[in-house]
C-alpha cells in the first residue's frame, strides 16, 4: 500500500527550508519561531484554533539517512469542558522527535516522514502528536461537578440544588400504599 503524500506549501510556517544544512552530516541550525495553526488541528470538542500561534523551539540536525527534528512545539488548545460546558483553554507542549528522510533514500518505511526537496513539512507530526495529547474528556477542573440532568443548572455554581426524591414512574401505584394500608387497620 502506498501512502499518499501532498507537497509541502512553502508559505506554511510549518514547513521548513534545509537547503542551509547542505545535506553534510553533522551540521545543525537552531529554529525558534511562532508559527500559525493549521486548519482541523483537534476535534470536535476541544483543539487549536485555526491561525492561533504554536511555538517551535526545534533542532534540525543533518544525519547520514536525512535530518534529525527534536524539540518542542508549544500551543493553546480551547474547547469546552465535557461536563459543563463552560469555555476551556489548555496549555499543550509537544514533544518533538522525527527523522526525515532524504529524497530517493530506499528505506522499507513507506510511512517514513520525507523531505520533499530540500523542504521538510512538520504538519503531519504536529497534526498526530496533537491529536494524542488532546484530552480525551476536557476539563475546566478535576472535580467538575458538571450539569443537573433534569434542569441544566451548573451544579459547581448550586451544589445544594435538587429535585427532591424521583419517584420512578412505574411505582407511582404504590407511593401510597403505606398511608391506604396503616388506614385500614
Amino acid at each position: 500500500m502506498s501512502v499518499q503524500r501532498r507537497h509541502p506549501d512553502p508559505r506554511s510556517g510549518l514547513v521548513l527550508d534545509t537547503h542551509d544544512l547542505h545535506r553534510q552530516a553533522g551540521s545543525m541550525r537552531e529554529v525558534r519561531e511562532r508559527v500559525e495553526a493549521p486548519d482541523d488541528l483537534g476535534n470536535k470538542v476541544i483543539g487549536v484554533p485555526a491561525g492561533a500561534p504554536i511555538d517551535l523551539d526545534l533542532r534540525l540536525e543533518a544525519v547520514v539517512e536525512g535530518v534529525l527534528v527534536t524539540g518542542e512545539a508549544t500551543a493553546e488548545a480551547v474547547g469546552q469542558c465535557g461536563r459543563c460546558l463552560e469555555p476551556i483553554a489548555v496549555e499543550m507542549a509537544i514533544d518533538v522527535q522525527e527523522l526525515f528522510l532524504y529524497p530517493g533514500n530506499d528505506a522499507d518505511d513507506e510511512e517514513a516522514s520525507r523531505l520533499e526537496g530540500e523542504l521538510l513539512d512538520l504538519e503531519p507530526l504536529i497534526r498526530d502528536e496533537v491529536l494524542v495529547e488532546l484530552p480525551f474528556m476536557p476539563l475546566c477542573r478535576e472535580d467538575c461537578a458538571g450539569l443537573c440532568a433534569e434542569c441544566g443548572v451548573d451544579l459547581n455554581e448550586n451544589p445544594d440544588h435538587g429535585h427532591g426524591a424521583a419517584i420512578d414512574p412505574r411505582w407511582t401505584e404504590l407511593a401510597g400504599w403505606d398511608e391506604k394500608s396503616s388506614g385500614n387497620n
